[in-house]
């Protein structure tokens, strides 16, 4: 959906108190870590395993990372959480953000995806916040 479409939408439910908005913000800050270290399973330990986005299951983003971070010898996130809501019990995490990566063997840079004010859903699971999917 372009962004002045849903500008103009409602968001559903209630907006997440500090504290939830502070745990999700620290969860994002590790899956980021972890990305930025090239280490698969620890960004997929953020990741539930009922994650859907489309066709893309949970082993396909595990080798959707091992191609990434074949083509890429350093990887950049860059992530800022725009507004968190509660809805059903799962956390609407509307963020911003830039992936990009280096080249290996050649060093040139590259955006390998930017998103502006995206909704994802999370729910809590055994305890940790795990990336469900897309939201609507």
């Amino acid at each position: 959906m372009p962004a002045v479409a849903r500008a103009q939408t409602p968001t559903p439910g209630a907006p997440a108190p500090e504290p939830v908005t502070r745990e999700l913000q620290r969860a994002l800050a590790v899956a980021t870590e972890r990305f930025q270290a090239l280490d698969s399973p620890g960004v997929l330990a953020h990741v539930s395993e009922q994650y859907r986005n489309g066709p893309f299951t949970k082993p396909a983003l595990r080798e959707h990372l091992l191609a990434m971070f074949t083509l890429y010898d350093t990887v950049r996130a860059r992530v800022r959480v725009d507004e968190v809501r509660l809805v059903d019990g799962a956390a609407w995490v509307y963020s911003t953000g830039e992936i990009s990566g280096r080249l290996r063997g050649i060093g040139v840079w590259t955006s390998a995806l930017t998103w502006e004010r995206e909704p994802d859903v999370v729910r809590k699971e055994n305890g940790t916040w795990r990336l469900v999917g897309p939201g609507p």
